[in-house]
């Protein structure tokens, strides 16, 4: 783990759905209230994605939960946040979105010398028979780690 790097949510599922093309590190127009939230640990990718719109990159259904000492500015909970993006890497996702198959997902958020990023991935969707290879793939490595581990026991 680098120095400055804590993760704070993961979006385990979508290596699991998806096969990632590219990753991009992105920042996040965050409230005060909302960065305090992350800072506790209290938030969710599940379910979540992103979309480019107007020529801006804006994340839909990220849950951060609201603050505890927060007062009547609290923010809502699964508001639609922009992120943060070189002009010349928003204009690469616009051309690649347009194609067939490919979503923008979001993998992990973190926190980075004090800043929230979120690691975007551009992605594009497995099919059934995709994912039931990779869990027996899974499967079969995990077998010969076990055995493996038992040989060195005896």
């Amino acid at each position: 783990m680098a120095r400055g790097i804590k993760t704070v949510a993961q979006n385990k599922k979508a290596r699991h759905d998806f096969h990632i093309e590219e990753t991009f590190e992105a920042g996040i127009v965050l409230t005060g209230t909302e960065i305090k939230s992350i800072r506790a640990g209290r938030s969710n990718l599940k379910d979540s994605f992103a979309r480019v719109k107007n020529g801006e990159v804006w994340l839909h259904n990220m849950h951060i939960s609201p603050y505890e000492q927060g007062n009547r500015y609290n923010h809502e909970p699964e508001r639609a946040r922009k992120l943060l993006l070189n002009r010349k890497e928003i204009n690469q996702l616009i051309g690649k979105t347009r194609e067939q198959g490919f979503s923008l997902v979001p993998l992990k958020l973190y926190l980075k010398n004090g800043y929230a990023k979120l690691q975007l991935a551009l992605a594009k969707g497995k099919k059934l028979h995709d994912k039931r290879e990779a869990l027996k793939r899974k499967d079969a490595k995990r077998d010969i780690e076990r055995a493996f581990r038992e040989r060195q026991k005896m």
